[in-house]
């Protein structure tokens, strides 16, 4: 680091010689003149750090000179020395901008005393100047990536809100204003709630502490609002924002408009409403007749005779469900299906299933293991869909097993739900077809897969199922290891079913 450059300006010789001798020893570059008009003319040619000069000068006194200083280079520390100190000089030269004065006679102590002091003061400025500078720097560079941020959200053909925890809107874009049909120019600090129903805030669940420790990174909601008399559906996915140390605080919900899907789904619904309806009849009849002929009702038939119907009579008993598959799912789309609900026990609905697939996980080499809570809580629920769900996905859990494979069954209660568990030790689901396993007609697509009959529609039907009940369904999976599918529905409160004989 280069040492600090002084320039000592008075009248007095001695002064000036004095000066130089005390701080050159010191270790400090120098520099001396008698004359203020001169001190202008080296601070033109040369920089320094401080200069030290004298009140009573000829030509251009210490305070004028000051004057010009703090004026042309403000980054100096002067220092003025006068022999005729009062007070009130002193006060009037630092209101000039002096950071310090010595009155004479002043010793070599003292000099150095102030020049110490002036040249930390020099230091502390600097480094405050370069904090300041960095940041109006940073804050620059914030305020334009903020700036930016929002024009991007702005732009988006997507609603986006940033929602605290308390369900307070803290950011905004107008798309979301558009989609949620609100004459409110302004959503920032208004609660959600005043344009989304309080039930489908709660299933995003995002506010709670076990939706963001359950490493669950989004969750979607499907949801309808008025819109000049006609239905607007919209999807919402929330993801959780954390602070640094894990703490919730809150979502960002990314709203799309799906009317024109929904519609698209509709027709779609229709149309395979009729196609099954029409196939249904004439798919029994076949089915019916093929049984006659396999019989022998018709008349002998070979063995080999009697193992082509047999799969003929299988692929057209494949059909045949997943025709009656399809005008179930169509009928609960449309709102058409009256659930009759009643208190069921879980537990008892499963190990009828289970003895049900009993014979088909045999065949295949399957083993079938069902641990249930033994005070496990009833459900209000309608008994022929919740048979329909766990059918669904016992029959996936032995089809998509390998020989000498495991299916588990779990119950249990979590809170104020009653869970469901259904595993095997299969040929598991890629990440990317986990997010699609429960689309309409969708199949994991892949060598294992392609052998097994199935239609893509059962895990569809059973999410439909389970959502009409309020409950929820997830999907997790290893691929290659096997998957597990978990099924939530509302307990029925102070009642539980004792069922004896479960392990």
């Amino acid at each position: 680091m280069n040492p600090a450059r002084i320039l000592i300006v008075d009248d007095e010789r001695v002064v000036c010689t004095g000066c130089e001798k005390i701080l050159g020893e010191a270790g400090y570059q120098v520099k001396s003149t008698l004359s203020a008009t001169k001190a202008l003319d080296i601070l033109k040619e040369e920089p320094f750090d401080i200069m030290i000069t004298d009140l009573k000068m000829p030509e251009l006194s210490g305070m004028e000179l000051l004057k010009i200083i703090r004026e042309m280079y403000p980054e100096i520390m002067v220092i003025v020395i006068t022999g005729y100190s009062t007070v009130e000089t002193a006060v009037e030269a630092m209101k000039l901008g002096a950071f310090d004065y010595l009155p004479k006679p002043f010793t070599s102590e003292e000099v150095s005393a102030v020049v110490n002091r002036s040249l930390d003061k020099r230091h502390q400025e600097r480094e405050a100047k370069i904090l300041r500078q960095e940041r109006e720097k940073n804050l620059q560079e914030v305020t334009g990536e903020m700036q930016r941020i929002k024009t991007i959200i702005n732009s988006m053909a997507s609603g986006v809100l940033v929602i605290d925890r308390a369900n307070h809107i803290i950011m905004s874009n107008p798309a979301a204003t558009n989609m949620l049909g609100t004459k409110d120019t302004q959503l920032v600090g208004k609660l959600l709630s005043h344009y989304i129903k309080e039930d489908k805030l709660r299933q995003l669940k995002y506010g709670s502490d076990d939706f963001h420790s359950s490493g669950i990174s989004a969750i979607s909601i499907e949801f309808a609002i008025e819109d000049g008399g006609a239905s607007r559906f919209l999807r919402a996915q929330a993801t959780p924002v954390k602070s640094g140390v894990g703490k919730m605080l809150g979502a960002v919900i990314v709203l799309e408009d799906i009317t024109s899907l929904k519609e698209i789904d509709r027709r779609k619904t229709d149309f395979l409403e009729i196609v099954a309806h029409e196939l249904r009849a004439p798919l029994a009849a076949i089915a019916q007749q093929l049984m006659v002929v396999r019989d022998g009702l018709a008349g002998e038939i070979t063995e080999k005779q009697r193992e082509i119907i047999g799969r003929v009579k299988e692929r057209s008993d494949s059909l045949l469900n997943l025709t009656s598959n399809l005008l179930e799912l169509s009928k609960i789309e449309e709102g058409r299906v009256a659930l009759t609900k009643e208190h069921l026990d879980l537990n008892e609905l499963l190990l009828k299933v289970l003895d049900l697939f009993s014979a088909q996980a045999e065949a295949r080499g399957v083993s079938l293991q069902f641990k249930g809570e033994k005070e496990l809580p009833l459900v209000d629920a309608d008994l022929s869909q919740i048979e329909m769900v766990c059918i669904n996905l016992l029959s996936n859990g032995i089809k998509y097993n390998r020989e000498g494979g495991i299916v588990k069954v779990k119950t249990g209660a979590e809170g104020e739900w009653v869970k469901i568990e259904v595993s095997d030790t299969g040929v598991g689901i890629t990440p990317e077809d986990l997010d699609r396993v429960f689309d309409k007609f969708y199949r994991v697509n892949s060598e294992e897969t392609r052998k097994v009959v199935g239609s893509g529609i059962g895990l569809s039907l059973a999410k439909r199922i389970i959502e009409m009940h309020a409950g929820r369904i997830e999907a997790r999976s290893t691929f290659g290891k096997g998957s597990t599918f978990t099924f939530f529905l509302p307990r029925k409160d102070g009642i539980s079913a004792r069922t004896e004989g479960i392990k």
